[in-house]
């Protein structure tokens, strides 16, 4: 009996700090979700995501998660719970392969506190990136855990709220700036715009100020084309034209979503042959490189996020809410490039 005692007293001592940590479920259960539904409007769709296909989530018991980043040489999946004020990182145990089988998630605080953080992803060089509502700033920590602030102001005005970032194959660093993070008195900037942080001189400048809501961001597979969520009421997609010096024009509407829905498309990735997968309403939305609704995988929650890993990046993470989802996919995502330098080659 006491050791039965010290057991559950164990239990509800490690629950207590799972609990704290934003990590409830420290026991979770990988398993398909079955109740969900596929919404397919073309062939192309059931090529992409097969019928067999099975979303299973992950762990779930957070706050509100965002921000997910593939870390391809650690395996894990880093995100962000932006009430607990918490990067997590997780790691899936090699053994918790089969359906329904129950595994012990690894899931760690990475940081905290950590500014609120939003949008992550990795720079050439494979450190993180990261957008900070709370101190209204975009951060760079390196591989030694060492955080730099890469901007916190642009024309002597602070940032509003950073939302999303990407880094291009050239190192040119964009993020969008809305001011979701931020009451009405504390915003600064005249506009709610997007930025480049040019890889060669370090220089910010405002690219974009004509979008009311900009979120989410991603390149096309070449790079000629920058996607920018407007998550106002507006609720589309625009499409930039990426010059060969990283400044952007344009802007064409390239898909429309329900503007029904209660909230905005949020983040979004895109696949090697060009398709779009945004999170809105209702799941998932998948677009052809024609801006053609092909589809929704759907989930029980509404999804933040996603990014695209695993060792052939055919799996796509998606953040959703209190929950961390995956689903295995017929295509391959475009991860975070890291570009080696000669002494990492050298190590």
């Amino acid at each position: 009996m006491r050791s039965l005692l010290r057991y559950t007293r164990s239990a509800v001592s490690r629950a207590k700090n799972n609990i704290r940590l934003g990590l409830s479920h420290y026991r979770a259960r990988l398993s398909p979700c079955r109740s969900l539904a596929r919404v397919s409007l073309y062939d192309d769709f059931n090529v992409l995501v097969p019928k067999s296909s099975r979303v299973m989530r992950l762990a779930t018991g957070f706050r509100f998660v965002e921000g997910p980043v593939w870390i391809a040489d650690e395996h894990c999946l880093l995100f962000t719970d932006i009430p607990a004020n918490q990067i997590l990182r997780y790691r899936l145990p090699a053994e918790a392969c089969g359906k329904g089988s129950w595994f012990k998630p690894n899931i760690t605080v990475f940081r905290y506190p950590s500014g609120h953080a939003n949008g992550q992803t990795l720079d050439v060089s494979g450190n993180l990136i990261c957008c900070e509502h709370s101190h209204r700033r975009v951060t760079v920590t390196d591989r030694s855990d060492r955080l730099t602030v890469l901007v916190d102001e642009y024309e002597g005005m602070a940032l509003n709220s950073p939302n999303d970032v990407v880094v291009s194959r050239a190192g040119h660093l964009y993020f969008s700036d809305p001011a979701y993070g931020i009451s009405p008195e504390q915003q600064e900037q005249p506009v709610q715009g997007v930025y480049r942080v040019d890889a060669n001189s370090g220089v910010l400048t405002r690219e974009i100020d004509d979008i009311i809501g900009p979120n989410g961001l991603a390149f096309s597979p070449n790079e000629h084309c920058l996607y920018i969520v407007d998550s106002s009421y507006k609720r589309h997609i625009r499409m930039f034209d990426v010059d060969s010096s990283g400044h952007l024009s344009g802007g064409r509407v390239f898909a429309r979503l329900d503007s029904s829905a209660e909230s905005g498309p949020d983040g979004l990735k895109v696949d090697t042959q060009g398709n779009v997968y945004c999170a809105a309403q209702g799941g998932i939305w998948l677009f052809n490189s024609h801006g053609t609704h092909l589809g929704i995988i759907t989930l029980p929650e509404k999804p933040s996020n996603c990014a695209w890993g695993g060792s052939d990046l055919n799996y796509l993470y998606i953040t959703a809410q209190t929950s961390i989802y995956r689903v295995k996919l017929c295509t391959r995502g475009i991860g975070t490039r890291v570009i080696a330098t000669k002494q990492q080659l050298a190590q």
